[in-house]
């Protein structure tokens, strides 16, 4: 079994493009998307018909679920523009998603953990920035899932472990934002150094799953003087260059 892995989209649909068309070209067997999909001052809705129109089983992520949940007193930009450009129809979709979905019986899907859709896999933040978790730190959060292959995003750091059990836990990176600030649980920055999409292909081959990690360009530049125009200079420096300055 071949299969891609994609996730936190964060509405940027010309990088959804790219990255469906390398996928095509590289040929794999289903795709898999992790959540964070439509967030972002972007394109919301129609990286929603996109995906709607795609086949591929699509998580939701955390941003999924704080677009249904938002208020203009509790909610934050992103999640609120992209509310504001979804139909009914796309909030019907939004509302269908699973947050977490074994896939198949080695196959494990989330957005943040088994336990947290918010929740980092792989990388704890500390000090400003996102460390690599400790081993015991990923036992926790693996929550007694067995899969042999997890899937997961969030961070949006592409990056992979193979657990002392020999599972191996894989985070795509990001479709769509290269670098961003959050502030839970405490604030810290990521910063890639590019702006092209990335995704993940995985593969069973001898009794064991292999990953390889993936970069794709595509026309950042339009989609910075987007999320300009709508107001997000940050993000317009994040897709321009992958950095947060």
């Amino acid at each position: 079994m071949r299969l891609a892995l994609v996730s936190d989209i964060h509405g940027n649909l010309p990088a959804l493009e790219a990255v469906a068309a390398d996928i095509r070209r590289r040929g794999v067997d289903a795709v898999l998307c992790l959540g964070d999909n439509l967030s972002g001052p972007l394109l919301p809705r129609e990286t929603a018909h996109w995906l709607m129109a795609s086949g591929w089983p699509v998580l939701a992520g955390n941003h999924e679920r704080q677009i249904l949940e938002w208020t203009p007193d509790r909610g934050g930009a992103s999640d609120g523009h992209a509310l504001s450009a979804l139909g009914a129809a796309e909030l019907d979709w939004l509302r269908s998603l699973q947050p977490m979905w074994q896939w198949a019986p080695d196959i494990f899907l989330c957005h943040g953990t088994p336990r947290s859709d918010c929740e980092h896999f792989l990388e704890t933040p500390q000090q400003g920035r996102l460390r690599l978790a400790t081993a015991g730190e990923i036992a926790g959060r693996l929550a007694g899932q067995r899969s042999g292959l997890i899937a997961c995003g969030h961070s949006h750091v592409p990056r992979t472990v193979r657990t002392p059990a020999g599972q191996l836990i894989v985070n795509p990176g990001s479709v769509g934002l290269q670098a961003y600030v959050d502030d839970e649980p405490e604030r810290y920055i990521v910063e890639r150094g590019t702006p092209d999409a990335t995704y993940a292909i995985v593969e069973r081959l001898d009794g064991a799953w292999h990953c390889s990690q993936h970069t794709v360009p595509y026309d950042h530049r339009a989609m910075a003087a987007l999320a300009e125009r709508n107001g997000r200079p940050e993000w317009a420096r994040a897709l321009l260059g992958g950095y947060v300055d």
